[in-house]
């Protein structure tokens, strides 16, 4: 007997147990790192169980307009689910969780599908299921490059050539817990470009990186005492995503980000399965910035498919 259980927060400890166990989900749904914004979102994140017993999660917020979307604070959502669970197991929480959201008078459901590089080991039953059962299509797929580290593509001219210009500088590339310093050149950077500020303040940084220390870290590049280049990187288990990437003038001008990038990939990062540079599209991936992944693809990146789906109830 399959049940739907609207989450609470006291719950927490259950939903972070089974998270940590799971076999497609990342801290990312650690309630430590969901709530942190959880006044900008309705949580309406639901808990599925079969006979008494967890099976999966479904991380989600509700929209005013009778929407749920999994997870619109989040860069990916979707049904949670234990290693051993089985088709028929997703497919009877999918199910179950479409009668509780119709009862719920919810419209239509947004779902942001884990992408395949972030499964601990094969998980794509939900796939199945939503779009050839419940009918789900296909409204969103965003671009992400991703180093394969264990069958890597060797650097191109143009990214050796700023290894070897940064090396020449002088350049120097260390872990930091200087996160105000980093969050300046990458807040400068975005405001020049694009008029808009990173996803997180600064404070929410340090707040994230107090609650998960191994599991977000910073790396910089400095010329002297001057930092010119940093990365935010979330580690996986054992994907790496970068989730800020930034340089000054001063570090572009060096290779900096060139350097940066192969000391992780060749030392800190070597025992890792991939390493995701994160998308380089917009608006549901209508939008591809070629200059951008031109960048990443220099580093042996290649695509990956981040797909949202729209399920109408």
């Amino acid at each position: 007997m399959f049940e739907v259980v609207r989450y609470t927060p006291e719950k927490a400890d259950e939903w972070n147990t089974f998270t940590a166990r799971s076999r497609n989900g990342t801290f990312l749904f650690d309630r430590r790192y969901m709530d942190y914004h959880s006044a900008r979102y309705h949580d309406h994140s639901l808990m599925i169980y079969d006979r008494g017993r967890l099976v999966a999660l479904f991380p989600a917020n509700e929209t005013v307009d009778g929407r749920l979307i999994s997870h619109e604070g989040l860069t990916y959502g979707g049904l949670i689910v234990g290693r051993k669970t089985i088709t028929d197991t997703v497919i009877n929480a999918f199910s179950t969780l479409e009668k509780y959201l119709i009862t719920a008078r919810l419209q239509v459901v947004i779902y942001k599908a884990v992408p395949r590089i972030y499964h601990d080991i094969p998980s794509e039953e939900d796939l199945y299921v939503l779009t050839q059962i419940c009918k789900a299509r296909l409204i969103g797929r965003d671009l992400s490059s991703v180093v394969e580290l264990r069958s890597r593509i060797r650097f191109t001219e143009l990214r050796r050539r700023g290894t070897r210009k940064a090396q020449a500088a002088g350049i120097s590339i260390a872990e930091s817990d200087d996160i105000d310093t980093f969050w300046q050149i990458l807040d400068n950077n975005l405001t020049r470009k694009y008029g808009v500020h990173p996803v997180h303040s600064a404070s929410e940084l340090h707040l994230l990186k107090h609650r998960f220390p191994s599991q977000i870290r910073l790396f910089m590049a400095r010329e002297g005492q001057e930092t010119v280049a940093g990365t935010v990187v979330y580690v996986c288990r054992d994907t790496i995503h970068a989730q800020y990437i930034a340089a000054s003038a001063r570090g572009k001008q060096t290779g900096a980000l060139d350097l940066l990038f192969a000391r992780l990939l060749d030392d800190d990062f070597r025992e890792a399965r991939y390493f995701d540079f994160g998308r380089s599209t917009e608006t549901l991936g209508q939008m591809l910035n070629r200059g951008l992944i031109f960048q990443k693809e220099g580093f042996g990146a290649r695509g990956i498919c981040y797909d949202t789906y729209e399920w109408y109830l």
